[in-house]
């Protein structure tokens, strides 16, 4: 009998495990560090506004993030920031890129029964050091039968990735806390987009869910995905 579904795609930051919080804890620090020169919510603006501006530069991740604090510090300072205020900002994405990996309730549970049945992949963005280094940490990494860490998402990517490591993306599904990224991506691709709310997500990420998408189906957590897999596949 032919199989709906054969392969199954998990995002990592914020699907698997916690990443969200810590860019919200250090952002409070520049913040505080920079309260003499603006307010926190016109910090937040231009932070965000660099942080997509230099996506295009730096990609996604701890360091890209780095660098836009420190473009953003020298922006609303007209260039006077203290060298002591640049040197905290460094120290704080260094913190970011060595904090520990506290997965998310039934993230272990979910791979392991999927992987017992479905081919699983790994499928994330962002450096590729520091999201290794997050993967070797989760202690999930001998679950998956392919690991991709991509610049972007995109339905080109996903096609590509699902005909590699599979029957092509007809038979794929991809499961993320981004409709941005991990969803509606996917579903052009051909495949099933699942869409794990995280209560935290980076604002660059957030989109409108594609209600009237065939392929489409959202979740609680982690918890319900072996049973809707079983249900679709």
């Amino acid at each position: 009998m032919a199989r709906n579904l054969t392969t199954i795609g998990f995002d990592a930051d914020d699907t698997l495990w916690q990443n969200e919080r810590f860019f919200r804890l250090t952002q409070e620090r520049f913040a505080a560090l920079l309260k003499d020169y603006a307010d926190g919510d016109h910090l937040h603006d231009r932070l965000l506004a660099a942080e997509r501006r230099n996506l295009g530069h730096y990609g996604f991740g701890i360091k890209g993030f780095t660098l836009s604090m420190i473009e953003t510090a020298i922006e609303v300072t007209d260039q006077q920031v203290p060298a002591s205020v640049i040197s905290e900002l460094i120290a704080a994405g260094q913190e970011m890129l060595q904090h520990p990996i506290e997965l998310l309730p039934h993230a272990r549970e979910a791979v392991e029964e999927i992987a017992a049945s479905h081919r699983v992949l790994l499928i994330t963005k962002g450096d590729l050091l520091d999201q290794e280094r997050k993967l070797a940490q989760s202690g999930l990494g001998d679950l998956f039968d392919g690991v991709e860490i991509v610049s972007a998402k995109t339905r080109t990517v996903y096609e590509d990735i699902f005909t590699r490591h599979g029957n092509g993306a007809a038979e794929a599904m991809m499961v993320g806390n981004s409709l941005r990224s991990d969803v509606k991506p996917a579903i052009e691709a051909g495949g099933w987009g699942v869409h794990v709310p995280h209560h935290l997500t980076w604002e660059v990420e957030h989109d409108e869910p594609p209600e009237n998408a065939p392929r489409y189906r959202a979740i609680e957590d982690l918890g319900a995905l072996a049973s809707l897999v079983k249900e679709i596949g």
